[in-house]
């Protein structure tokens, strides 16, 4: 071998990339201790980005085509070389490829349930995972924080890397997006869209990385949690309290029964029959006082012929009509049934019960 031969393979003259895998990010040139010519030839495919680095600095950085390496189209590396006439003589100077393709389906998700704040529900623990797609955008940026100076960086490692950060990212996007529970947990594609803009100013800023997609596939609560969003959402299939009454009444009806009139008509008739036999002295034995009935109250000189009171207490009601007795309060308090209120407790009279049924 003559000794052009010899200095030929001691410097490189072509540098380029043409591994096609779908999993490398960035790559390091392997130069194998050789020196870059002056005039050398660096080849940039598609969806390709070229880093020089020199001494740990950043050098130029180059897109897509074929690029002569000589002192006009590498004036930052001129720079931090010191080159005072330009480049005559071989450099040594680390290249790196980077990919700049869209990487999709990459997966996401909380290894613990994180916290968040919820106007509904206060401080709630939350679990969720998904996927989103991603391409590089600063290559400077991204081979500062994600990839160093690892010579093949692959998306596995990537995911290592990335999804602790990508889950802090979804927090932070989240509680300043203010999202209710009940939104995560059952809008998904539209909460990725919304968070979206949130999230890729900081993967940008932070990692030199764009976000084009973000899903949540699956956002789990706690099950005291999951039970509460279960009632409010039948609460509000139910609505109205008055439509949910009629509608049991109707249902009582159809199933040849006395119904829900009947039934509080029933009640009201026993009590008003067990206040007359009172003040009989049906109860009267031997003397003692009359045991009192919870939610009547009864005259204290009231005459053998004198009318039931027909007065039932909101927990009869609320038996009565098959509601929560809070359902009757809020129906009281709202003057939907009319009531009187003695001392701390409501007392509904039947008339006032067979208004609201008939309304």
């Amino acid at each position: 071998m003559g000794l052009m031969d010899y200095l030929k393979g001691q410097f490189l003259e072509i540098i380029q990339w043409t591994d096609d895998s779908r999993d490398t990010l960035s790559w390091r040139f392997p130069d194998e201790d050789k020196e870059i010519k002056r005039g050398a030839q660096l080849i940039v495919r598609e969806s390709q980005a070229v880093q020089f680095v020199y001494l740990g600095e950043f050098g130029d950085t180059f897109g897509p085509g074929k690029h002569t390496l000589n002192t006009d189209n590498i004036p930052i590396l001129s720079t931090l070389k010191g080159w005072k006439y330009g480049f005559e003589s071989p450099f040594k100077a680390d290249v790196y490829f980077v990919n700049t393709r869209l990487f999709t389906g990459n997966k996401w998700g909380t290894s613990n349930p994180i916290m968040m704040r919820d106007q509904d529900f206060g401080i709630v623990r939350v679990r969720a995972f998904g996927t989103f797609d991603f391409k590089i955008t600063d290559v400077k940026l991204f081979l500062k924080e994600v990839a160093g100076s690892d010579h093949h960086f692959r998306l596995d490692e990537f995911a290592d890397t990335m999804r602790s950060r990508i889950v802090s990212v979804f927090t932070d996007a989240l509680a300043s997006a203010k999202v209710p529970v009940l939104d995560l947990a059952t809008r998904y594609s539209e909460l990725g869209d919304a968070l979206l803009p949130l999230i890729n100013p900081a993967t940008q800023g932070k990692y030199g990385i764009e976000i084009t997609s973000f899903l949540l596939e699956n956002a789990s609560v706690p099950p005291e949690v999951e039970a509460a969003i279960d009632k409010r959402s039948s609460m509000g299939a139910i609505g109205n309290l008055n439509d949910y009454v009629k509608f049991q009444m109707a249902e009582g009806m159809a199933k040849g029964g006395p119904g829900v009139a009947g039934s509080a008509a029933e009640i009201a008739m026993g009590f008003g029959m067990a206040n007359s036999m009172m003040a009989q002295g049906a109860f009267n034995v031997g003397g003692a006082t009359p045991p009192p009935i919870p939610g009547v109250a009864v005259a204290a000189a009231m005459p053998a012929a004198a009318p039931a009171l027909d007065i039932l207490t909101p927990t009869q009601v609320a038996q009565t009509l098959g509601v929560t007795e809070g359902d009757v309060i809020s129906s009281i308090e709202s003057g939907d049934i009319k009531a009187k209120k003695i001392g701390s407790q409501y007392r509904i009279t039947k008339a006032a019960l067979d208004e609201f049924l008939a309304h």
